[in-house]
């Protein structure tokens, strides 16, 4: 089993990115480690690069994130932990792929049309091929299985539909169809001051979100804060359906706690948000001060953190040349 997920380096993380991804990719990490399998997580400063960048940003971005990453649990011995930029099979194999991609495909892909909006002809190239730079992100991997969230299922459909493609038009096996890996788990986190948003770093509002570098105090100033209704909480989940906000905070606290929502609102049952609010802030104070230290130790020491991407980027690169070079001899190209 060889699993592979990246994440473009934004800068500071919240709750949401940590709840709904991270913890989820250190949990694969221990458990396909156990089965003898690996896991590669890369920090995608490629992608980054299909919207205008301010250089010494995305530098300090990737170390910053690099340094969440690894506070948050992920540990370079376990998994093999890099940035992009550093293994150029990625771009080499992206173009390859370009010529197998169907511009047909890319057309279809709602993220394109979403982030490209009404300037479609003022939008990147990179934009518009990014799908298939994610494509070859897997493939030089020979990826068994990817994490996927929902509005990225599209593509690793066409992934999948390039691997199938270019086996099949050169008569090789090189590229194995990776299966998405979908984490029950992995919870949505909206938004503390509006239930029908995600949680993100662009909401003008910082106190829309908890940051990973926020102190224990502010962490309880905006649970306390975070919008709610006034009646108390239901004994049964389905019972807050219409009530997004107290449905986010029973969600964000069964997260913390690595329990079910049911098992949260049949606990706190006909109490309000008064009493519900200052448990969640303790809990949330608790489980995030730990990665927070850690973050902060980390930012100390940004060259040791430089070297685990270097040293991550060499074992990536162990793995990939040989998958490039084998899809260059099926085209005939004699590097």
């Amino acid at each position: 089993m060889r699993v592979v997920s990246g994440i473009q380096p934004t800068g500071n993380l919240h709750l949401g990115n940590y709840l709904g991804a991270i913890k989820q990719w250190v949990a694969m990490q221990d458990a396909v480690a156990a089965e003898g399998g690996e896991c590669l997580f890369f920090l995608a400063d490629l992608h980054a690069l299909t919207q205008p960048v301010v250089p010494a940003e995305l530098a300090a971005n990737t170390i910053e994130m690099a340094a969440t990453l690894i506070a948050c649990g992920i540990d370079p011995a376990k998994a093999i932990l890099f940035n992009q930029a550093r293994v150029p099979a990625h771009s080499e194999l992206a173009w390859i792929l370009g010529g197998t991609a169907r511009m047909g495909w890319l057309n279809r892909m709602t993220q394109w049309k979403d982030k490209a909006g009404k300037n479609r002809e003022g939008a990147s190239v990179g934009l518009f091929t990014y799908p298939v730079l994610q494509a070859a992100d897997v493939l030089v991997y020979q990826a068994t299985h990817v994490p996927v969230g929902e509005d990225q299922k599209q593509h690793l459909e066409l992934a999948r539909d390039i691997a199938t493609k270019f086996n099949t038009d050169y008569a090789t096996e090189i590229f194995p169809l990776p299966e998405p890996l979908v984490s029950k788990a992995a919870p949505r986190i909206m938004s503390l001051r509006d239930g029908a948003a995600k949680m993100s770093k662009s909401d003008p509002s910082d106190a829309s979100r908890i940051n990973l570098i926020d102190d224990d105090d502010l962490i309880a100033q905006k649970i306390k804060k975070a919008k709610t209704d006034p009646a108390p909480l239901p004994d049964t989940l389905d019972a807050l359906e219409g009530r997004p906000e107290a449905r986010n905070l029973v969600t964000i606290y069964a997260a913390l706690a690595d329990e079910s929502p049911d098992a949260v609102v049949a606990r706190f049952a006909g109490q309000g948000f008064g009493a519900f609010k200052p448990a969640l802030a303790d809990l949330a104070v608790a489980v995030l001060a730990p990665v927070r230290a850690r973050l902060m130790a980390l930012r100390e020491d940004r060259e040791a953190v430089a070297a685990a991407l270097v040293d991550g980027a060499a074992r990536a690169d162990a793995i990939a040349r040989p998958v490039l070079r084998a899809a260059q001899l099926a085209l005939g190209l004699q590097i």
